[in-house]
């Protein structure tokens, strides 16, 4: 690979799956701080479906963290926590969540988009989660969504993940946190899952939120991904690199490191799509550091 890696110094993950989880991970929160530390990032953020990360992320940070790297959590909104529980967002909030996600698993675009075959990331989990529509027939979000929005909206320091909706669902989202005022929105992998158009991406980086461009949904980085490289392509034609946020949404156990991932994937973006230095800087460190207020 011809890209130094350090180009990974001062790199930003705002997206990694890191354990304790339901789901058996390729590295604990501890073990993805001493992997970033060599490698030196900055900050990397923790991400469960199930429950809150703050908690995990602050004492690695306090007690093990030895070369500046941070450690940062959030609370992803589905069933168990009680989905657009607004007592879980303030409790969270205040024990310094940095993201809150529209629903993930319980979503039902999720649960659909993965019936046949069995989610990763839900591990062993018992009781059936048959996933929730959060947008009515006449283009309305639930009213407990909108109070989670607006609970956001106060709080410049939160940022807004649009989880794993269906694309009507996001552009609810989206338009209803630009229209209250949410200043940063983060459009989580648009192009896996989702479903979005590269015409929707445009218009939602346009409105200000920021598109998620993710290593582990591509086949040619993570065994579990099903995304062609061709997408990459056409997101960096569609989204001014200004709006992008580049991360890797690894750390499944079957897939690579989300360290060595990272890298392999912006070897793969300078290598064959002739991504600047420059470029992956603003992408991978300078814009998440902004919206992680860093």
């Amino acid at each position: 690979m011809s890209v130094s890696r350090d180009i990974l110094k001062g790199f930003v993950d705002m997206h990694v799956h890191a354990g304790p989880s339901i789901a058996v991970r390729k590295v604990d929160a501890a073990e993805m701080l001493f992997q970033a530390e060599e490698a030196g990032y900055k900050a990397f953020l923790v991400k469960d479906h199930y429950f809150p990360t703050m908690m995990g992320a602050k004492m690695v940070t306090e007690h093990l963290a030895k070369n500046g790297c941070q450690v940062f959590g959030g609370i992803a909104l589905n069933k168990s926590v009680g989905m657009f529980n607004l007592h879980a967002v303030d409790a969270a909030y205040q024990l310094g969540a940095k993201t809150v996600y529209m629903p993930t698993v319980s979503a039902r675009n999720h649960v659909v988009g993965h019936s046949g075959s069995h989610f990763v990331g839900s591990g062993n989990m018992q009781v059936v989660d048959n996933g929730s529509i959060y947008l009515d027939d006449e283009g309305n979000l639930n009213p407990d969504c909108v109070k989670v929005i607006e609970y956001i909206a106060k709080r410049p320091d939160i940022i807004l993940c649009t989880g794993h909706g269906r694309a009507a669902e996001v552009d609810a989202v989206v338009t209803k946190a630009v229209e209250m005022g949410v200043s940063k929105i983060c459009v989580n992998h648009p192009h896996f899952l989702v479903n979005a158009t590269y015409e929707q991406m445009a218009k939602w980086a346009d409105m200000g939120a920021y598109i998620e461009l993710n290593a582990a949904v591509f086949s040619s980085i993570a065994k579990s991904g099903t995304c062609p490289d061709e997408v990459i392509g056409e997101i960096l034609k569609a989204v001014p690199k200004n709006k992008i946020v580049l991360d890797s949404d690894l750390g499944q156990k079957m897939n690579v490191a989300p360290v060595e991932g990272m890298y392999q994937f912006i070897c793969k973006l300078v290598d064959e799509f002739g991504v600047t230095e420059d470029e992956i800087n603003l992408m991978g460190k300078e814009t998440p550091s902004m919206l992680l207020g860093i």
